[in-house]
């Protein structure tokens, strides 16, 4: 698929494991706002997969800023196919999901069309495509150590997940530290992840943060009509136990009129039927504007125990002004100031207390709402990331 993007710059191709838009996903905020970035210095071919149908709406969203898109899509035939394989190979399965020999044929033929200068990987998932390419230098994103958010689910898993998820994460890690080789320039998005990468030379792996988008900024008319809320993608297991822990642990221990208000992609069925009949609870499932959910909320609550990366939901909320009040481990990536920009908990009554202080201290409310707005300003800005990325790969 071919856009009218036609100029004189370096060559990049872009390998993702997920379509870039629509923004309900982490890998997918940070692929989308990469792509901007790097389109301004390079000719962009994007190859990604996917096993969900691309809209044409989505595809004209990223068009503008790639001479070429190439989707392939994963037929659930060839998923359980290479699946299956990988039980008696020792790479991750998460790889294994996204690769087939047909696909890597194709893809092959693209890199011999396009003969690019640089190839940017985003996420092991879609390494094995490219590893053995050699005629430019390419550089991979690990994003998070994905075999740690893999470790943290394995003690809360049930016996056959639990099974899964050991041999999983031994494979994860071993195949993070193989894949290192075959790539020039490395890149995480916080320090913390970069220390669960078991490689000599981790160290050379560069941090290179998330951004948040300029519009987090602007000024809407929105009220907050709830205490609480919470965003995220609500499929993904980490946030389904974050939103567990919120409505079982942490509500019982706060007035009973406390108000949550819960937004995010693709709902789990388990918090649907969670919240059913609870007149204080509001889950909203997707929200075009994004920011009108975050503001409906007084103060932003992230118990978030497991998984890894920078949560992009603390910054967006920190952006618009919404206190935040996290975990120690999703504040180790993000690396703002307790009792200053940020306030942390470890346990349920930590939350509770946390919460109950910052509704009932118009000062403290009001100095984490301003000092964590300008921590974001500062700090997160994806013209500065991404540009940081391109002086890597030069």
């Amino acid at each position: 698929m071919n856009s009218s993007v036609n100029n004189n710059k370096r060559k990049l191709v872009i390998m993702l494991s997920r379509f870039p838009f629509p923004l309900d996903k982490g890998d997918k905020l940070r692929a989308y706002y990469q792509i901007i970035e790097f389109s301004k210095d390079f000719e962009i071919t994007l190859v990604c997969t996917t096993d969900k149908k691309i809209l044409k709406s989505e595809i004209e969203k990223i068009k503008p800023y790639c001479k070429e898109i190439h989707i392939i899509k994963l037929s659930y035939v060839s998923i359980f196919f290479n699946l299956t394989l990988n039980l008696f190979n020792n790479k991750p399965f998460q790889v294994g999901y996204f690769y087939s020999n047909k696909n890597n044929h194709y893809i092959k033929s693209i890199l011999k069309e396009i003969k690019p200068d640089h190839i940017f990987c985003q996420l092991i998932r879609v390494a094995e495509y490219v590893k053995n390419y050699h005629n430019c230098p390419k550089t991979i994103d690990y994003m998070d150590a994905l075999s740690k958010g893999i470790e943290r689910r394995i003690d809360s898993a049930r016996l056959f997940k639990k099974i899964l998820f050991k041999s999983e994460h031994k494979r994860l890690r071993n195949y993070e530290q193989k894949i290192f080789e075959y790539f020039e320039h490395h890149l995480i998005i916080s320090e913390q992840d970069r220390s669960y990468i078991m490689h000599p030379d981790y160290l050379k792996i560069k941090c290179i943060p998330n951004g948040v988008g300029k519009h987090f900024f602007d000024s809407i008319d929105v009220k907050p009509d709830h205490d609480l809320v919470f965003i995220g993608n609500l499929s993904y297991p980490p946030n389904i136990s974050a939103v567990i822990y919120i409505v079982k642990e942490i509500l019982p221990l706060l007035d009973k009129d406390t108000r949550l208000i819960i937004s995010g992609a693709s709902p789990h069925y388990s918090l649907e039927k969670l919240i059913k009949n609870n007149p204080n609870i509001t889950l909203t499932g997707w929200v075009d504007d994004i920011r009108t959910s975050y503001l409906r909320g007084k103060v932003f609550i992230a118990p978030m125990f497991i998984g890894t990366g920078l949560q992009n939901k603390l910054i967006e909320s920190m952006a618009l002004g919404v206190p935040c009040i996290t975990t120690p481990l999703a504040n180790n990536a993000l690396n703002a100031k307790p009792n200053n920009q940020i306030l942390v908990a470890n346990t349920n009554k930590e939350f509770a207390q946390a919460i109950t202080k910052l509704l009932n201290n118009e000062q403290l409310y009001n100095e984490l709402k301003s000092n964590g707005k300008s921590f974001v300003q500062r700090t997160f800005d994806w013209s500065v990331t991404v540009q940081n990325t391109i002086k890597l790969m030069n």
